[in-house]
């Protein structure tokens, strides 16, 4: 089945709420206002004027009037897409009936908004036929206002066993001439009332790292077509920690994460980018530590690995074993324990020989990376070498296309990608794979 897309972006790095009217300020909207001036690196791909959990109940008329207000000042500037959450609930028509109101008012014409919205995020739905009626109340909203029908797209948090369930159903339920869910865009994951509805519980108190979900939901967002949010990081000083989280669902096809401030924003929109160097990884404790790199030696600083040499060869101590090797297999050994982390230049250089590679009549090439190894300053050259046919080079091309996608639709961020690699690199990786 083909599904249509009413939206450009392939890929999504961050995902930014702010609430739409705070209590007590001579400003309700300063938040609002704030974030939406917000560029470069600092901005998200998609910002979120949050009508729901962000805003108290009391304020969220107010807060429809300011989405409408900042969005028609600032809108046309800002560089990401604008997405507002407005109120929703699966088991609550009043609630259902208010979000749809409120999207009525934010999308009218006449408010001057409409022309800068993206579309709405959906939160709390249940199995499809939910979806369906949120779609539904979208398609009533761009009638009502003689809007392209589909124009709009629908972006759902997925905080339920029920809407878990339901990714497993796009597919056959996209495309149905009864629905407009190809207007679907993002499927975000809402962990923190997803644990509410499992009644799940820890010790401690703290969220379940729900790995299950954050599978199922990438899985569904790849089956359909779709983009892979993850939920939010509260601890928003543990920059170690959300970069670590990142990491995790990257490896899950799960690109994109909600992001909480601006600080978050720009870790997020950095994360998935290749890195500007290389590195090399030695495997310690069943943990990667990054050597530190020096006169193009990679240099091991820690405790937990010990080389010395011997009158026969060398004696390797790690993870509480002694092993006497001869320098062939201290060399597998070390190969085995180590990794490289490719830079953006590596990645372009190999995707670039292999692209003239194959204009040759090469099905496949050999890559080698090389380094010498210094471990208690017993040095040890290594050489791995990696074949590359095309399927390595589909896989690679992933972070060069991510790159892309974001250089097409980010401008703003161009001179900071510039500074980052330098403005020969980030031609090349343009052009690379096109």
């Amino acid at each position: 089945m083909s599904i249509k897309r009413h939206y450009e972006r392939e890929f999504v790095r961050t995902f930014f709420t702010s609430p739409t009217a705070v209590e007590g300020e001579d400003d309700s909207a300063k938040m609002l206002r704030s974030a939406a001036q917000l560029t470069g690196m600092q901005a998200p791909d998609v910002w979120v004027p949050d009508n729901e959990d962000a805003t108290a109940p009391s304020m969220r008329d107010e807060g429809v009037e300011n989405i409408v207000e900042v969005v028609s000042e600032y809108g046309a500037d800002f560089p990401g897409e604008i997405h507002p959450r407005i109120v929703w609930h699966r088991d609550d028509p009043a609630t259902r009936y208010q979000g749809f109101q409120h999207m009525l008012e934010i999308a009218d014409p006449a408010n001057g908004a409409i022309e800068h919205i993206d579309g709405f995020v959906v939160p709390e739905v249940g199995d499809i036929d939910d979806w369906k009626k949120a779609d539904e109340f979208i398609t009533i909203v761009e009638n009502e206002h003689g809007l392209e029908e589909g124009s709009l797209s629908m972006s759902v948090i997925v905080e339920s066993g029920a809407a878990e369930l339901a990714l497993g159903d796009l597919r056959t339920e996209m495309g149905k001439p009864a629905n407009n869910l190809e207007r679907l865009f993002l499927l975000v994951d809402g962990e923190v009332d997803y644990t509410k509805d499992m009644r799940a519980m820890t010790p401690t108190g703290e969220l379940p790292e729900w790995p299950e979900l954050r599978h199922n939901t990438s899985r569904g967002a790849s089956a359909a077509g779709l983009v892979a949010v993850d939920g939010p990081y509260d601890d928003i000083r543990d920059v170690d920690g959300y970069n670590e989280r990142m990491t995790e669902n990257q490896a899950k096809g799960m690109i994109g994460i909600w992001s909480l401030t601006p600080g978050q924003v720009v870790e997020a929109n950095k994360s998935p980018l290749p890195p500007k160097t290389g590195s090399w990884l030695l495997e310690v404790d069943d943990r990667e530590i990054e050597l530190e790199a020096a006169d193009g030696k990679q240099i091991y600083n820690g405790d937990k690995v010990r080389l010395e040499t011997t009158d026969s060869g060398y004696v390797l101590h790690t993870g509480g074993e002694t092993t006497e090797l001869d320098e062939d297999d201290l060399r597998k050994k070390l190969l085995d324990m180590t990794a490289y982390v490719p830079s953006m230049d590596d990645i372009v250089d190999s995707m670039e020989e292999f692209e003239a590679a194959k204009e040759a009549g090469k099905g496949a090439i050999a890559m080698t990376q090389s380094t010498t190894l210094v471990i208690d300053g017993v040095e040890i050259d290594i050489e791995k070498d990696r074949m590359w046919d095309e399927a390595t080079y589909q896989a690679a091309q992933t972070p060069i296309t991510l790159f892309q996608d974001v250089y097409e639709h980010r401008p703003d961020q161009h001179e900071e990608l510039a500074e980052m690699y330098g403005a020969d690199i980030v031609e090349r990786a343009t052009n690379v794979g096109n």
